[in-house]
């Protein structure tokens, strides 16, 4: 990626010129460093473009000081949220404990994109935003992180000052009601297109 020529045109001189320095001094060295940390050339690409995009933010705020070190720190943050970000199992908090043999992540998030299928995914969504909304704000806001977030409850309970097993409470309490509200949705899953 050529991150220089796609550079903002308010930048300042300056700033394009140490984001055109640091695209040539450590570019390739980084995108080596990213690639042999990620299961997928694609995976490699976009955390580096998420580097690229955030020295050029952090320009705008000020100067840093070492850049290539900063560039690396960086690209290591992100590979670490990469590993973190919930895969499409995260979802499973919300499956029932027997086995119908519905995944419904894998459904939520495979490829195909027929009518049916667009229509249930965006019902999906809009029926677990109106469900969440009706959570007291503890147990909707440990839900978010926990499960679309992928925040360790050690660092929710951080965050919060709050006992891990109060944030597990809050959690159950909030898959049970969520569970509930999206039943008659994931009876519509199961149920075979006509």
């Amino acid at each position: 990626m050529d991150a220089a020529r796609q550079l903002p045109t308010y930048m300042s001189t300056d700033k394009k010129t140490t984001v055109t320095a640091a695209v040539a001094g450590v570019g390739r060295q980084l995108m080596r460093f990213v690639r042999a940390r990620v299961a997928t050339q694609a995976d490699a690409d976009d955390i580096l473009q998420d580097v690229w995009q955030q020295l050029i933010t952090t320009l705008d705020s000020g100067p840093i000081e070492q850049v290539g070190a900063w560039l690396y720190t960086v690209a290591r943050n992100r590979i670490i949220d990469r590993r973190r970000k919930p895969s499409p199992t995260s979802l499973d908090a919300l499956a029932e404990d027997e086995d119908d043999g519905l995944d419904m992540a894998e459904w939520l998030l495979r490829d195909d994109k027929t009518p049916r299928t667009e229509h249930l995914r965006r019902r999906f969504w809009e029926e677990l935003h109106a469900a969440l909304a009706e959570l007291p704000d503890e147990q909707r806001q440990v839900f978010v992180w926990h499960e679309l977030e992928a925040l360790s409850f050690e660092d929710i309970a951080a965050l919060t000052g709050e006992n891990v097993n109060t944030l597990l409470s809050r959690k159950r309490y909030a898959v049970l009601h969520l569970r509930t509200r999206l039943e008659s949705l994931r009876r519509e899953f199961l149920t075979p297109p006509r």
